[in-house]
């Protein structure tokens, strides 16, 4: 019976955890991935979006032995958007290594992650990471982190942690805070074994296995992983698979599988307390339990909080459909849509009347990477703008509330009050230091749809916002409205340069010349309140004479160039966006102008009749 140690390394996003945990794989000579090479970093962030955004956004697993044990180390996400990954990994393990950046201290998702972990009763390490920084605040981060462990309710045994200090990007660490001290990355594993308790666990009682992530394998099917709790598992025996609704179905173990390194290595047999992953269990999901087959007892099901924003996803009816995607009728799209529901547990997909669907997510953030995935896999669909789910609580309506922490230079503090006061926040907080203002506000979650490219480009991208879900309140009624309406294309064809430069006085224009648009689709921002239609594909008339010196004169400006999350950002209700494997599109919802003209004469006499 082999010694283990399951561990969960939990944080507030970009501070540092994918990076310790290299340096965890790296010095405990762990057999790598094939694809992975020694000047590799960032190895637990295999998939594409990871390394683009430098977030972790699917939890991982892998292990490791040191000194004879086991330690199964589980990275996860740290943004508050992939939550519903944090809550159920967390099953899995027995303790938990809290990093918090040497410089911010707790941060909004720290309180979150941490929060969850002393629900489960974990017995927490805190590394204090990024030492080598400069500007480490290493007394004042205990100091604050001990405060946050009291304001959570932490037991008296739980808030006096034991700390350790280190620097992941160096692969140091020590229990002091002095970096010349430090060696190698030995005291973090020393810890972990000091201070995680091994999995409580009984062999001789049936086999009772919690199902906490589902991943795919184009040789042995649907694999599903997680921890057994109690009794043995062993390749090719019967096992009971029980589903949420409580059925009882007889399966078969085609493939038993455990982590060495990065890899999943087929084992004969596993014990409780490890993490094992099965396959041949053709329709298990997340949360299921697989037990003993004389025996069958299910566990209590994952609990995940419910989503807050929701958008509409529909079939492309643009002009342009079908000319960019692999992927694009209704059936595709909706099928992919509920495969994504197998191994996403805080996503929701409903099917309407009008033949489109709502998918609801933890956050604006949650579904931006699910649309991005699915265009990168050759999907072609459009989305509406985002809106809350709301909650009807005896006749009186409820709506999400978030609280948002910022960090800005000095010089933009004028400009976020500003446009926070806009959005109707309450500011509960706001210190300057060493020429850096914090402020902490509560804002719904409604009106700060759009704000967060709009922040980077008020600060200069010098800003830091981090958001999290606070709660439920009365709707107020308020709702903050774009300022400004759209520039509209006019026409279809082409965008010229001599059409650019007529309208780019208006407003900022989301296109350069040479870019194929159609009547209806939105081109740029109008600087004031209101749609303009524009002509942006206008060419010039040529005549016999050409005066010195015409036609060079002109600067064209440089447009803004919008990506997925701008892009949903920015539209209102009249407005969608058109996603394809090779764009991102604004369109309006009625590409004619008269005809949009007719529709809301006809709502405005309608409203005015009752």
């Amino acid at each position: 019976m082999i010694d283990i140690r399951n561990v969960a390394i939990i944080a507030h996003v970009d501070h540092g955890k994918t990076t310790l945990v290299d340096a965890l794989l790296r010095q405990s000579k762990v057999k790598l991935d094939k694809e992975v090479s020694q000047s590799n970093d960032l190895i637990m962030d295999s998939n594409d979006l990871e390394r683009e955004r430098g977030i972790t956004i699917f939890s991982k697993n892998a292990s490791v032995i040191w000194n004879g044990t086991k330690i199964n180390i589980i990275d996860t996400p740290g943004h508050a958007d992939f939550g519903g990954e944090v809550e159920r990994v967390l099953k899995m393990a027995d303790g938990c290594l809290l990093l918090i950046d040497a410089k911010e201290g707790p941060m909004p998702q720290t309180r979150f992650v941490l929060k969850k972990a002393l629900e489960m009763k974990h017995k927490i390490i805190v590394v204090v990471n990024k030492i080598d920084r400069e500007d480490a605040r290493v007394d004042f981060v205990v100091n604050k982190t001990f405060d946050l462990f009291l304001e959570l309710g932490a037991d008296e045994e739980t808030a006096f942690f034991p700390v350790i200090y280190a620097s992941g990007k160096l692969g140091k660490a020590g229990k002091e805070a002095d970096i010349s001290k430090m060696v190698d990355i030995t005291p973090i594993f020393e810890s972990i074994l000091e201070y995680i308790p091994a999995p409580q666990r009984d062999i001789e009682k049936p086999l009772q296995m919690l199902v906490t992530t589902i991943s795919g394998d184009n040789f042995k099917g649907r694999i599903a992983t997680g921890k057994i709790l109690c009794g043995t598992i062993s390749s090719g025996e019967d096992i009971a698979h029980i589903n949420h609704q409580g059925e009882i179905k007889r399966c078969r173990v085609t493939s038993l599988m455990t982590y060495e390194g990065l890899e999943r290595v087929d084992v004969a047999k596993v014990e409780a307390g490890d993490i094992v992953a099965v396959g041949g269990i053709a329709d298990v999901t997340i949360g299921d339990t697989i037990a003993d087959v004389a025996n069958p007892k299910p566990l209590p099901v994952i609990d995940i909080e419910q989503p807050t924003v929701k958008m509409t996803f529909s079939a492309n009816t643009s002009p342009f459909a079908g000319r960019e995607g692999v992927f694009k009728t209704s059936r595709q799209v909706r099928d992919r849509l509920y495969k994504e529901l197998e191994t996403d547990v805080a996503l929701r997909v409903e099917d309407t009347a009008k033949g489109d669907w709502i998918v609801s997510g933890r956050g604006e953030l949650h579904l931006a990477i699910l649309i991005e995935r699915m265009r990168r896999e050759g999907y072609e669909f459009q989305v509406s703008r985002p809106r809350v789910v709301e909650k009807i609580i005896d006749g009186k309506t409820f709506t999400p509330y978030e609280k948002v922490l910022i960090e800005v230079p000095d010089l933009y503090s004028g400009i976020v009050m500003q446009k926070m006061g806009e959005r109707h926040a309450e500011m509960l907080d706001m210190r300057s230091d060493d020429g850096i203002t914090i402020f902490e506000f509560i804002v719904a979650t409604k009106e700060l749809f759009g704000y967060r490219s709009e922040f980077l480009s008020d600060t200069r991208g010098l800003g830091i916002i981090n958001v999290t879900f606070l709660e439920y309140r009365k709707d107020d009624g308020v709702r903050y409205e774009r300022k400004q309406g759209s520039l509209v294309a006019f026409e279809s064809g082409s965008t010229s340069l001599y059409g650019l430069l007529a309208v780019q006085d208006r407003g900022v224009l989301f296109l350069n010349p040479g870019i194929s648009v159609y009547k209806g689709e939105v081109v740029g921002q109008n600087s004031r309140f209101g749609d303009i239609r524009v002509n942006v594909c206008k060419e010039k008339q040529l005549t016999n004479h050409r005066s010195k010196g015409e036609g060079v004169s002109e600067h064209f400006n440089s447009p803004k160039i919008m990506d997925l999350e701008d892009a949903l950002g920015y539209i209102d209700d009249t407005e969608l966006v058109e996603v394809t494997p090779k764009s991102v599109r604004i369109r309006k919802i009625i590409l004619d102008e008269a005809e949009e003209k007719r529709l809301m004469s006809q709502g405005l006499k309608e409203r005015t009749s009752n």
